[in-house]
């Protein structure tokens, strides 16, 4: 939308002008030498309001959904620094869709993308479209979710560390009964590593017997729905008698939480949580949830985006400062990787 004109004003505009029939020409096209003042001024408003193109490369983001408070968080801390270093940022949200996530990357790098980063949905649907960016030399970021292609840098907070802390918070609390696991999308490897990560913590009690698994459930997708409804099952297949709850993220930590109230249990039951969502941090407060794992996503977004622009301008993953070596996927493939820390609150 263009500007308004507020320069100095010409009264002599409002003066009515004498008509001189053969005096008068046509506006040519391409020259406005005789067009009146105003209409100079509107021109050059309206043509200066144009930005200009940014200088460095542009970068393609595709997002699973933005059902989840923290991506918002996570977006703005990639756009930002994407920016202060003169870049492009373009985006795509699959809203849950791995099919329509496949093709929204294959659209980013249509419209110019440089470097991708990608928070993958499921990260075999999309594996083709990855592969494709790879091949045409576009490099690859997997954000906090592993995309198991060794051309693809992937960036993570420490998600086992996230499965113990969350687990020695519930544990702390309840060390011996009934314990139920609601856990991860089946389709995200990060499911696994934060179920391993409480397994750890857990493992010598479960084995004595102190404390018995009566229900472990994936979540599809990470829906809190989905969570409430395995959260029903398992309180009902278990005459309500559960003891404490190791929930993988906040919002399935929510669908538990809902699940639980409607028993008349919300409060008495420990229940575990990660992203420090403003909905789990108010049931922390309200002694409704034990403990959010905190993973700055403000670090992890600028981070990112950092570390796509250095690819995008031909750096190697093994250039990036503080790389290591992974291979715990699924597929066992050598990754390059940065993990970063997290915090429990609780």
């Amino acid at each position: 939308m263009g500007r308004f004109f507020t320069g100095p004003f010409d009264r002599r505009l409002l003066r009515p002008q004498r008509h001189h029939p053969q005096r008068h020409r046509p506006l040519q096209s391409t020259s406005f030498g005789h067009a009146p003042p105003l209409i100079h001024a509107l021109i050059a408003a309206t043509t200066a309001y144009v930005p200009a193109r940014a200088a460095g490369p542009i970068v393609g983001v595709s997002w699973s959904n933005f059902q989840e408070e923290r991506w918002k968080t996570d977006e703005a801390a990639i756009k930002a620094a994407v920016e202060k270093a003169g870049g492009t940022y373009i985006s795509a949200d699959a809203q849950s869709s791995p099919a329509k996530q496949l093709t929204d990357i294959e659209s980013l790098v249509s419209k110019g993308a440089k470097a991708l980063i990608v928070l993958a949905q499921d990260s075999e649907a999309i594996r083709p479209a990855v592969e494709n960016a790879a091949a045409e030399g576009i490099p690859v970021v997997g954000y906090d979710r592993l995309i198991e292609i060794p051309s693809a840098f992937y960036i993570t907070f420490n998600n086992v560390e996230v499965g113990r802390m969350e687990a020695k918070a519930v544990y702390d609390k309840v060390p011996a009964g009934n314990y139920v696991f609601i856990k991860g999308s089946p389709s995200d490897p990060n499911a696994n590593f934060l179920f391993a990560g409480s397994m750890e913590v857990l493992k010598k009690a479960i084995d004595s017997g102190k404390i018995k698994n009566v229900g472990e459930a994936y979540t599809d997708q990470w829906l809190p729905s989905v969570a409430q409804k395995n959260m029903e099952q398992f309180l009902t297949k278990n005459n309500n008698k559960v003891d404490a709850v190791v929930a993988a993220n906040d919002g399935t930590a929510g669908g538990v939480v809902a699940a639980l109230d409607a028993q008349g249990l919300a409060g008495s039951v420990p229940v575990s949580g990660q992203d420090a969502d403003k909905a789990a941090l108010n049931r922390i407060a309200l002694g409704t949830q034990t403990v959010s794992v905190w993973k700055d996503s403000r670090e992890l977004g600028k981070k990112a985006a950092e570390i796509a622009l250095a690819l995008a301008s031909g750096k190697k993953l093994t250039d990036i400062p503080g790389h290591i070596a992974f291979d715990d996927g699924p597929k066992k493939q050598h990754m390059t990787a940065l993990f970063r820390t997290p915090v429990p609150i609780a």
